[in-house]
């Protein structure tokens, strides 16, 4: 069931507060003021915040199913979908304090297994879909893995997003996610797809 536009608002700038300034460090009055209603409002949609997170995280799930399969109905090959990937996560992690992950992780459990639930399962399937159509193009190596890489994947995106690892006072998010995926084509593409990826990126730094 899809929410009501109340319950779309609400999720729409909790999670903007949450990507801001943490999950920890906003209140239920926080939001309240911000949307500019009572809490009561907010509590007869969601009962406590551990559920407004839950929410936030199923929705956020099913946008990126909908950005996933539209990169593989809009692009002509694997990289260039792969590609695609890295502008959208770039332009989403640019937008997230790395806290919300952790604070998630730590306070709000089953919200945090209810988003490597969906890595584990959605985004796994269409990696491996990913790294099979490269395969069968001529574009990625034969010699590697597919289920042995696109479990490395997975946790490239959760390393990045690990604050003992890359620290928010050290690290850009969007950067760290962008170099690990660049990284991560380099090592799978063959001479055909390397020339590609080569030739994707020079277009992108001639438009910009």
């Amino acid at each position: 069931m899809n929410p009501s536009l109340p319950e779309q608002r609400i999720i729409s700038e909790s999670f903007a507060l949450f990507a801001r300034f943490g999950i920890k460090n906003v209140t239920m009055d926080d939001i309240a003021r911000h949307l500019g209603m009572s809490k009561k409002t907010i509590y007869q949609h969601y009962d406590d915040k551990n559920k407004l997170v839950k929410a936030i995280v199923q929705a956020s799930i099913e946008d990126h199913v909908r950005h996933f399969e539209d990169f593989v109905s809009v692009s002509k090959n694997a990289i260039e979908e792969m590609l695609h990937i890295m502008n959208y996560m770039s332009s989403t992690f640019a937008k997230i304090n790395p806290n919300m992950f952790y604070d998630m992780q730590r306070y709000h459990p089953e919200a945090w297994q209810h988003f490597r639930s969906f890595k584990e399962k959605k985004a796994y399937e269409h990696i491996t879909a990913n790294l099979e159509k490269g395969k069968s193009q001529g574009l990625y190596r034969k010699d590697f893995s597919i289920r042995i890489l696109a479990q490395l994947r997975l946790e490239e995106v959760e390393l990045a997003i690990n604050p003992a690892c890359f620290p928010a006072d050290k690290y850009n998010l969007h950067d760290v996610q962008v170099q690990l995926l660049d990284h991560f084509l380099h090592g799978i593409c063959t001479l055909k797809g390397h020339k590609l990826l080569n030739k994707y990126k020079q277009l992108t730094e001639d438009e910009d």
